[in-house]
């Protein structure tokens, strides 16, 4: 599996830290180009790929990092998107109810990018904590996963875990994927899994 991260602000700073941490190679691409993010790599290490955000959504799975609304410029940067993975880690921030249509903010991120399949995770804590190792009170930090595809689903907590978080499932976007949505009892929240 290749991984790319899109947005390189706090939230994909902080990602790009824990693939860091991992040993896992990510290609991290922005808006402004590979140049911009050529100090964030060489600070991290090797596993941090800048990248053109062409070559960034050649990897398996994409991971947005963006703005809530940046999303559509990101799908729209590729023609087909059959058989990849979309990482939704974004929040709603300044987003009102009505522009999500009654929607999951996932479903609607889903509809954005035809025949993707989206997962949910990776966005539930404050960046400062998501860039921290995982590790604490001798357990693990909770990171919280939803897709409606399962196949989808149990290769992204496969990562999450990989990256040092204890992955749990919500299963379906729009049941448990509300709980860690803008507005959710699960969204902010620093759940530690012991053992």
């Amino acid at each position: 599996m290749t991984y790319s991260i899109i947005g390189s602000g706090n939230v994909g700073a902080s990602l790009a830290t824990q693939f860091a941490r991992s040993g896992i190679t990510v290609k991290i691409a922005n808006t402004r180009g590979p140049e911009s993010i050529a100090a964030m790599a060489e600070e991290l290490g090797s596993e941090i790929v800048p990248a053109t955000l062409h070559d960034a959504l050649k990897a398996d799975v994409v991971i947005l990092a963006v703005p809530f609304r940046a999303h559509t410029a990101v799908a729209h940067a590729l023609t087909n998107w059959s058989g990849k993975v979309v990482v939704d880690a974004m929040n709603t921030y300044g987003v009102s109810p009505e522009e999500l249509e009654g929607r999951a903010s996932t479903d609607v991120v889903a509809s954005a990018f035809p025949g993707a399949k989206l997962v949910k995770t990776l966005n539930q804590l404050p960046a400062k904590l998501l860039a921290k190792d995982p590790a604490e009170s001798g357990g693990r930090r909770v990171m919280f996963v939803s897709s409606n595809d399962q196949a989808a689903e149990a290769s992204i907590a496969k990562l999450v875990g990989e990256l040092g978080f204890s992955p749990v499932s919500l299963g379906r976007v729009n049941e448990g994927g509300a709980l860690i949505g803008m507005g959710g009892p699960l969204i902010l929240q620093n759940f530690i899994k012991q053992g």
